[in-house]
């Protein structure tokens, strides 16, 4: 019963990395979106930063994908995975095309989302060796 538990924490803490990386790219992101308006490398820098952020919105799925399949567990996480990665892309989207009225607003959007899946999967996490007890 313990190795499933050890198992358990890992999936989750893999799970969790990914989120961070996400969480903390679409930060940098609005801090680069910041840096659009006083200086020409803004520009690079939150063309660099978006790339990132994909590639963190992909990676995120991917961990959901590994902790789902092999534990037979929830696959909850690979909705919420998944729609941050259809966010990301309409974001690209809308960035590519100029759109800064929606384009800001659905960063705002993504970055509470990204927190707040954060914060959840520590309450889960923390709460897991208790159901485990039962």
């Amino acid at each position: 019963m313990a190795a499933t538990t050890t198992a358990h924490h890992r999936r989750l803490t893999f799970v969790q990395v990914a989120i961070a990386l996400q969480t903390l790219a679409i930060f940098f992101q609005a801090v680069t979106a910041g840096l659009l308006l006083a200086s020409s490398h803004g520009e690079v820098l939150h063309g660099v930063g978006a790339r990132v952020m994909y590639g963190a919105s992909m990676v995120y799925v991917l961990a959901a994908v590994l902790a789902w399949r092999p534990g037979g567990g929830s696959p909850r996480p690979i909705l919420y995975s998944s729609g941050f990665l259809v966010l990301a892309s309409v974001q690209v989207v809308l960035g590519i095309a100029h759109i800064p009225s929606v384009h800001v607003p659905l960063g705002v959007m993504m970055f509470g989302l990204s927190v707040l899946a954060l914060g959840r999967g520590h309450i889960a996490r923390g709460t897991a060796p208790a159901r485990d007890g039962v």
